[in-house]
């Protein structure tokens, strides 16, 4: 037979969880002052003197928006989709950005909602324009420059056979391409087909048809209608207005700039 305070430590957490399930994410972090949103890449703490890198994701520049929106600080914690329903159920966080697919899990996770944030991208290798790499296929043995935090480190080795070479932002890895220190560069389509565009790539816009095209959601739990409908107009606003084409815009310009300061020997003939 159970005791008094056992019986009473079971209604105790039977409430606790009720109360966290009635919760909105949204309301949680207002309450403490800070945004928690789990991402793959949070940045890295800036150390003086370092060079400026642009990351290879939006990620943080979606969570930054919606701080300013909610007028509230930031707490980014690592996560992955394989965790990102249980860091939104639990409370951990209070949203999870993830890059998902039409198969992937949580998009059948019932306990959670996936919100299209208005950014889907899928890989994009690009090489010099006089490659004798044709397919994907061709990758094998070859050298493959990509960026930390980019959706395509450890697949592009594991699915044909490429040698990554893992690079700390897109124009490290870009830089390396144009010098001759890899044989392609993969990075997300919707991000290299703009910077292929400008003049000074015309010689590196050899490229292989996109791959893993995946949509980047925000996850948050079923029952929270309040944070679902907030993030959905967060989202309608972005697509509906320049946001995106403005950070495509500045992302091209800031990757190009840095490559070309860094770049101090000729590209590779």
């Amino acid at each position: 037979m159970k005791s008094v305070a056992s019986v009473l430590l079971s209604v105790s957490v039977s409430l606790l969880a009720s109360a966290h399930a009635a919760d909105s994410g949204i309301d949680a972090a207002r309450q403490r002052g800070t945004l928690v949103a789990g991402m793959s890449y949070p940045l890295p703490a800036y150390v003086a003197g370092a060079k400026f890198r642009t990351p290879e994701s939006p990620e943080s520049t979606l969570i930054e928006d919606l701080g300013k929106r909610l007028k509230l600080k930031l707490g980014t914690p690592k996560t992955d989709n394989g965790n990102a329903a249980q860091w939104v159920k639990s409370g951990r966080a209070d949203v999870v950005l993830a890059l998902t697919d039409d198969n992937d899990a949580l998009r059948r996770d019932a306990g959670v909602v996936a919100i299209p944030t208005g950014y889907s991208a899928g890989a994009m290798a690009i090489m010099r324009s006089d490659t004798d790499i044709k397919s994907w296929e061709q990758l094998k043995g070859r050298t493959v420059c990509l960026s930390e935090g980019g959706a395509y480190v450890g697949k592009i080795a594991a699915k044909y056979g490429a040698i990554e070479k893992v690079q700390r932002a897109p124009a490290d890895s870009l830089l390396s391409l144009r010098i001759g220190a890899c044989d392609a560069a993969v990075h997300d389509d919707t991000m290299l087909n703009d910077l292929l565009k400008l003049p000074e790539w015309k010689k590196f816009s050899a490229r292989l048809p996109v791959q893993s095209h995946q949509t980047l959601v925000f996850v948050v739990r079923a029952d929270d209608a309040k944070s679902i409908s907030y993030l959905k107009q967060a989202s309608a606003d972005w697509v509906a207005g320049s946001f995106w084409i403005e950070l495509r815009k500045k992302w091209v310009n800031n990757v190009a700039f840095e490559v070309y300061l860094d770049q101090n020997i000729p590209d590779c003939h």
